[in-house]
């Protein structure tokens, strides 16, 4: 599990589009990516963040990344915004 909730985050993005937009829009601050997500789908993006010196956190599963964005479903990724 994670250590706090993302849902105590005002700011919060789901999602690998949603995500990518951000980082490129030089916006986020913190990139969760779950460790179970498809490599095709999280790759490009885990490359745009450390180009753009985004701080990557590893989540064990999409269920537990989803669990703590307070969403039914699991997700690849979640970013937190400025």
């Amino acid at each position: 599990m994670l250590d706090f909730e993302l849902l105590d985050v005002q700011n919060i993005l789901v999602g690998v589009k949603q995500s990518t937009r951000a980082i490129s829009d030089g916006r986020a601050l913190a990139l969760y990516i779950a460790k179970d997500a498809e490599q095709h789908v999280t790759r490009s993006l885990i490359k745009l963040a450390r180009e753009y010196e985004v701080e990557i956190i590893y989540v064990n599963s999409m269920y537990e990344l989803g669990k703590a964005c307070n969403i039914d479903v699991g997700a690849a990724t979640a970013v937190i915004v400025k």
